[in-house]
């Protein structure tokens, strides 16, 4: 079956205007223009709709949508069973976000009590959760899912004091890494307190330490931008002057 652009649209629920925007950049071509100048679209371009309005659900840009379903090795039995396990994970965040609204409306009619502790059980979770989808392939790939499922545990499982402490540390990282960047010397005193609250900072969440893995995050932080950006936010080149203190801290540089 064949499709209009306004017939499409309004099958999929989305607007004319954002169909035209996905044949300019490229992600949504129709199967042909029609005599009268209309695009018009077949059951492939339907087909693809479904997977880019499912990569969008899930929180996937645009530009890596098109990186995505343009790659040859694109497998849209595979992305089907991905989007699948994704949507799962997301019902269980909601069923225990309603868990934890109905709990707390219990509470507030005096039928049930609530320690504080459950009150944010479902938020610390759709935190990580949305981490998985951000960085998790690349973490899982780098440092093993025993060692991220840990890290995932020592979250959920964090004290009020706990988590006071790892925020007031990390905190104290960024202000003694602005001010070690200043003096230019990732290897001088300022820079290696940097490194070693951060270090700190880690083992909050790691429960063990290692030298490898330590520098290993450090030089993370410099190949993937979404890190970049971050600790460059105020001062660009922060990323990469920490990754060199932590290397010289951990004994990694060369």
């Amino acid at each position: 079956m064949e499709y209009t652009i306004q017939k499409l649209g309004y099958l999929a629920g989305v607007s004319t205007r954002t169909l035209r925007y996905y044949d300019e950049i490229g992600i949504l071509k129709p199967a042909r223009i029609n005599s009268s100048g209309y695009r018009i679209y077949g059951q492939a371009e339907v087909d693809l709709l479904q997977q880019i309005l499912f990569y969008k659900e899930l929180g996937v840009s645009l530009e890596e949508i098109k990186a995505i379903i343009t790659s040859p090795n694109f497998d849209v039995h595979a992305a089907l069973r991905e989007h699948r396990s994704k949507l799962l994970e997301r019902r269980q965040q909601l069923d225990q976000l309603i868990a934890n609204l109905d709990h707390t409306l219990l509470q507030k009619e005096g039928k049930q009590t609530m320690n504080d502790k459950e009150k944010f059980a479902g938020f610390k979770q759709q935190m990580l959760d949305d981490n998985e989808v951000k960085y998790g392939e690349e973490i899982r790939a780098k440092y093993g899912e025993e060692a991220v499922n840990r890290s995932n545990d020592a979250i959920k499982n964090m004290t009020e004091a706990q988590h006071a402490e790892v925020e007031k540390l990390g905190e104290e990282v960024l202000t003694t890494l602005a001010a070690a960047y200043l003096t230019g010397d990732p290897a001088g005193e300022l820079a290696q307190k940097a490194a070693d609250l951060h270090k700190q900072w880690l083992s909050f969440y790691w429960g063990s330490y290692s030298k490898e893995a330590h520098a290993g995050v450090a030089q993370m932080y410099v190949d993937d931008e979404r890190f970049t950006a971050y600790y460059d936010e105020k001062q660009p080149g922060s990323a990469a002057f920490l990754r060199d203190a932590v290397l010289v801290y951990t004994g990694q540089s060369s």
